[in-house]
């Protein structure tokens, strides 16, 4: 039987944790950064967790269930 493959795309925008979670990248971080305050733009730069509604969908997309 084959194997069965992650999706590329999610393999390359989320990271497990240690105990299970699914890391992720903030959005709106990438242009039109000017007119967007340093205090957001630093808050986007820390990694965020994938919801725990999502989680699901995300762990089907890497294969993890």
């Amino acid at each position: 039987m084959p194997k069965q493959k992650t999706k590329s795309s999610a393999k390359k925008r989320f990271k497990l944790t240690g105990t299970g979670k699914i890391k992720r990248k903030h959005a709106f971080k990438s242009h039109i950064l000017t007119k967007k305050s340093k205090k957001r733009k630093l808050a986007l730069t820390h990694d965020g967790l994938v919801h725990e509604a999502d989680e699901s969908n995300v762990k089907q997309m890497l294969r993890l269930k």
